[in-house]
Parts: C-alpha cells; sequence; structure tokens
C-alpha cells in the first residue's frame, strides 16, 4: 500500500550525532508518520552518514544530504530548506538532533501552522507558559532568557524565544525569502529567520514545549556563536530602528 503524500519534511543538521540520529530520526516519524526526514550531514567523522544511509536503506522516508565539512548550523538549514523546495514540501522544520526538541509536539506545531493561512511559523517555545526547560543550570537559563528579551526588544518583536531552533515554516513563506544572502553559520540563524519572516508580513505563533539537554555527544555552543548572535542583533536592530532594514525578500 502506497504511502500519503509527504507534507512535512523535518530537516536535521549533523556533526557527530552518531549516538543521536537513529532515536531522534525514529522520534520523528513515530509523531508524524507522513513526514519526511532530511538529515544534513556536515562530514562527521563518527560516521553519521553511515548511519543515516543504513536507515534510508529500510525507510523511504529519510534522506540524506552530505557536505564536506563543518559549515555551521544555518547554512545545513538552507541547504535543506533549498533541498526541501525544489521537491515541493508545503512545510519545513528545523529540529536539532540531539534529542533536545521533543518529537511529540511536532503535530500541535504542525497544527499551528495548518490551521491558518496567516501563520508562517511555528516556534516551539521554552519561555511562554506552559513552556520549560529541564535540568538547567540556573545561569544557564537567566543567560537564555537575557538573550530573547535582548533580542525582542532590540528588534521590536512580539516573540518571547526567538533564539530556539525548533520551528515550522509555510514553504511559500520561505520561498519568497532570499536564502543566498543568509550568511548567519550560529545560533543567531534562529533571529535572522524570524526577522525575515517578520519583515514578509508573516505571522508567528509559539507552541510550548519542554525542552531537555542532549544526553549524548557535546553542544556545539562556544563563545564566538554567542558573539556572533550579539552583535548582529544590534546591528539589526540599528537597521531596524533607522529605516535600513536588509532585504529579506526576493526582487
Amino acid at each position: 500500500m502506497s504511502r500519503p503524500a509527504p507534507t512535512v519534511l523535518v530537516v536535521v543538521p549533523t556533526y557527530d550525532e552518531a549516538e543521536n540520529v537513529r532515536a531522534v530520526t525514529t522520534a520523528i516519524l513515530q509523531a508524524v508518520p507522513t513526514a519526511h526526514v532530511l538529515v544534513v550531514d556536515d562530514g562527521s567523522p563518527d560516521g553519521t552518514a553511515d548511519i543515516v544511509r543504513a536507515i534510508r536503506a529500510a525507510d523511504e522516508r529519510v534522506h540524506l544530504v552530505e557536505r564536506s565539512g563543518k559549515g555551521g548550523l544555518g547554512t545545513a538549514y538552507v541547504a535543506g530548506f533549498r533541498w526541501g523546495l525544489e521537491r515541493g514540501y508545503p512545510l519545513l522544520v528545523e529540529m536539532d538532533a540531539d534529542g533536545s526538541h521533543p518529537a511529540d509536539r511536532l503535530p500541535a506545531m504542525i497544527a499551528a501552522v495548518t490551521a491558518d493561512d496567516g501563520v508562517a511559523l511555528a516556534i516551539g517555545s521554552r519561555w511562554v507558559p506552559g513552556g520549560s526547560v529541564v535540568d538547567w543550570p540556573l545561569r544557564r537559563e537567566v543567560l537564555s532568557r537575557g538573550a530573547n528579551t535582548y533580542a525582542r526588544i532590540v528588534l521590536g518583536l512580539g516573540v518571547r524565544d526567538v533564539t530556539a531552533g525548533f520551528r515550522v515554516y509555510r514553504s511559500d513563506v520561505v520561498a519568497r525569502m532570499d536564502l543566498g544572502s543568509i550568511d548567519s553559520k550560529g545560533y543567531c540563524f534562529q533571529v535572522d529567520m524570524t526577522l525575515r519572516v517578520d519583515d514578509l508580513g508573516g505571522r508567528i505563533v509559539e507552541v510550548p514545549i519542554r525542552f531537555r539537554d542532549r544526553v549524548h555527544g557535546v553542544s556545539k555552543m562556544s563563545r564566538s556563536v554567542v558573539v556572533e548572535a550579539m552583535l548582529r542583533v544590534t546591528q539589526w536592530g540599528l537597521q531596524r530602528r533607522f529605516g535600513r532594514r536588509r532585504a529579506s525578500a526576493r526582487r
């Protein structure tokens, strides 16, 4: 019996996620059986791509894009979005490979977009009522809340978790973006994409999630990633304030 046509492509960037990629793929497909999963692997030396190929051999819903080196989170998502747009998926999802994003919240996030044509983006949010984090030290929670408050004020956005990386986009909105102008390589990619959706007039909703830290592997967060995000948020805030926002749509 043939499967229903896929409506969702879940893009999962990986670098050294051999311990996690099978579990996250299984969780996604259990939560949304009609979804497809695209793993974008940046040449993981731990054999992540080999595991994905084995999964792919048993399940045609799983796909793999291999890149030659570690190009960063933002460029991995852009590669995944382009792949999905070329193949006509109506919805594009961002999701981490480390298990921190709860796959069982995907149906609610997808429903938040499909129930209203005006909604362009649903964010799985830690910082709205009902959202939470698990086993975070106070210092990390204060840092995340503070960074999001700063971004919200400086950028004039109503989003409470603008740095969140668990997202569902309407593809036709992503298709209107100038993806070639995106050069955010770290977590400020999430802020950049939020701004682009807002610039295009798309409505953004936040769906509460319970965020859990990775169990296996090593976090990709670094001081340089944090510095990049803070500098860019300040730059974009000034551009918005003085009416010189960078182009976010195709011309």
